[in-house]
C-alpha cells in the first residue's frame, strides 16, 4: 500500500546545530524517493542549510503532507501546536531523551520510514487543550497546550490559592504550589511527576492534578473531555500560567484561567510494531530487576 504524501516538511530541533547532518541525510533520501522536500525555516538557519527548499511552520502547513520532526518530545509539542489547525499527520524521529511521542530511532530511521512511507503505520489521533486567561470581560491571552496547562506560583515560591470549576460547577477551592490540568499525552509528564494517573492516548479525558497542596485529602481526578475547566485565582503574591512548558503568561488576583477541548486533533504516525505498553515499559523501567 502506498501513501500519498508527496510533499514532506522536516523540522529539526531547536537550537541543535548538530542535527544538521541528520537533516541533510533525511532530506537527500526524502528527495531520492521522489518527495518534494520543505525545510523549516529556523532548522535550515540553525544547521546553516542553504541548499534545500525552505518554509516557515505555517506555509509548511499550508503545503506539506506529511512533517517529519527531528528532535524530542518537546520540539514535537513545539510543531504540533501550530500544525494542528492544518490537520498535517507527523512522525518523530527521536533525537531527545525520552521518546514517548518521537517513537522512530534516529539510528533506524530509514529503514521503518521505508515502511511508514509505503503505508506500513499507525495513525493515532491525539486531543488538545485550548485554553486562555480571562480577565474581567477581556481574553488577555489564549493558546493550544498538547500536554498540559499548569497553574503555579511563580518567582516568589509561596503558595496560591485557586478554585476550581467544571461545567460552571464548583468543584473546590486549594491551597497548593498549583495545579496541573493534562491531556491523556500529557498525563506522563508533568502531572505524572506530581502523582496524577496515566491515561491512554485514546482516552475522552484530562486529568486535574493539584502540585503539593495543602491538605492531604486533595487527590487528582479525570474528568470528560469535552467538558469546560475554570481556575480562578482567589489569593498570590506571584502566579503564572505554563502552556507545555514552553509558553507562559503571568496571572493576578481575579484573572481565571479557561480551559477546553481543542477542535482539531493532533495526528501522530507511528511504526507498524508501535506497542503504547512497551513504550510505558521502555521509558518508566517497569519490571527491571533490582541490582
Amino acid at each position: 500500500m502506498g501513501t500519498n504524501f508527496k510533499t514532506i516538511g522536516i523540522v529539526g530541533k531547536y537550537y541543535a546545530a548538530a542535527s544538521s547532518s541528520a537533516v541533510h541525510r533525511l532530506a537527500d533520501y526524502l528527495s531520492a524517493r521522489g518527495h518534494t522536500v520543505l525545510v523549516a525555516a529556523h532548522t535550515a538557519e540553525v544547521c546553516q542549510i542553504r541548499d534545500l527548499q525552505t518554509a516557515t511552520l505555517n506555509e509548511i502547513g499550508k503545503s506539506a503532507d506529511l512533517a517529519v520532526i527531528m528532535g524530542g518530545d518537546g520540539t514535537l509539542l513545539n510543531v504540533a501546536r501550530t500544525l494542528v489547525d492544518y490537520r498535517v499527520p507527523m512522525i518523530g524521529i527521536n533525537q531527545g531523551r525520552l521518546g514517548f511521542l518521537a517513537d522512530v530511532s534516529v539510528d533506524t530511521m530509514f529503514s521503518t520510514l521505508d515502511e511508514m512511507l509505503a503505508g506500513e503505520y499507525i495513525a493515532e489521533d491525539r486531543i488538545l487543550l485550548t485554553a486562555s486567561v480571562e480577565r474581567h470581560d477581556d481574553v488577555l491571552y489564549a493558546t493550544y497546550a498538547f500536554n498540559d496547562v499548569v497553574v503555579s506560583k511563580s518567582t516568589l515560591g509561596r503558595l496560591i490559592e485557586f478554585e476550581v470549576y467544571i461545567d460552571n460547577q464548583f468543584v473546590y477551592s486549594q491551597r497548593a504550589d498549583g495545579l496541573v490540568v493534562a491531556s491523556p499525552t500529557g498525563s506522563t509528564a508533568y502531572a505524572l511527576s506530581a502523582g496524577g494517573p496515566i491515561l491512554h492516548p485514546t482516552l475522552e479525558a484530562f486529568v486535574l492534578t493539584p502540585i503539593c497542596p495543602h491538605t492531604l485529602s486533595a487527590r487528582p481526578i479525570a474528568v470528560n473531555s469535552r467538558s469546560e475547566i475554570e481556575v480562578n485565582l482567589i489569593h498570590a503574591d506571584d502566579a503564572r500560567v505554563h502552556f507545555d512548558g514552553q509558553q507562559h503568561a503571568d496571572i493576578q488576583v481575579g484573572d481565571r484561567v479557561v480551559i477546553h477541548r481543542a477542535k482539531n486533533t493532533v495526528r501522530l504516525l507511528h511504526p507498524e510494531n508501535h506497542n503504547y505498553y512497551d513504550t510505558l515499559r521502555q521509558k518508566l523501567h517497569w519490571g527491571e530487576k533490582l541490582s
